[in-house]
């Protein structure tokens, strides 16, 4: 039976011993990012089955790539790093004519998601009905906005990353972080005050 009272390596210690070859420390590196990364991808995605096939390409680059990690950085800025870059290339790739967004299938995982349970627990029925309907007109603005636009959102406001750190996932200044956030934020409101007007 594991001890669930040992303490946990650092990261640096187990990018070291993959980088040796040890597989059981990259697994633990896997299992210690996979909830973040699925969530930021799923959020910028909106569709499951992406969001798992993208999320074993990114640990299956990041393994192929351990040797290139100089540890300038955390090694979950550098995970993020690659997670957006390939999310935000499939995206473009993407063609969003062909494939309808299902906001139910979007609702659902939204709503299974442990934080958005966390935060609206208990429910009464009323209050999980505007809820719904609250997280359903979210999801829909959150669409509308471009790819980088979404992907700073969601690492911010969801993710809760810092401008400093998102600026270094994305490779573009913090001014140009909190530019997009500013933009993104306004969007968002505008679209979300017709919702409450009604």
């Amino acid at each position: 039976m594991p001890d669930d009272t040992a303490p946990h390596p650092p990261d640096a210690d187990l990018v070291a011993r993959a980088r040796q070859g040890e597989l059981a420390a990259f697994d633990e590196l896997v299992r210690r990012h996979s909830p973040r990364l699925y969530a930021l991808i799923y959020h910028m995605t909106s569709h499951r089955e992406d969001t798992n096939d993208l999320l074993q390409e990114v640990f299956a680059k990041a393994y192929r790539s351990l040797g290139r990690f100089r540890g300038q950085s955390q090694f979950y800025t550098w995970l993020y790093s690659i997670a957006t870059n390939m999310t935000l290339n499939h995206l473009k790739k993407r063609n969003r004519r062909a494939r309808a967004l299902s906001l139910d299938d979007l609702d659902a995982g939204v709503e299974r998601h442990e934080d958005f349970i966390a935060l609206t627990s208990p429910r009464s029925p009323e209050k999980e009905a505007g809820l719904k309907e609250l997280q359903k007109k979210l999801n829909e603005a959150m669409q509308t906005l471009s790819d980088d636009h979404r992907a700073v959102v969601v690492m911010y406001d969801i993710q809760g990353l810092p401008h400093a750190e998102i600026s270094r996932i994305m490779g573009v200044s913090e001014g140009t972080i909190r530019s997009r956030l500013f933009y993104a934020h306004r969007q968002l409101q505008s679209q979300l005050d017709e919702f409450w007007k009604k």
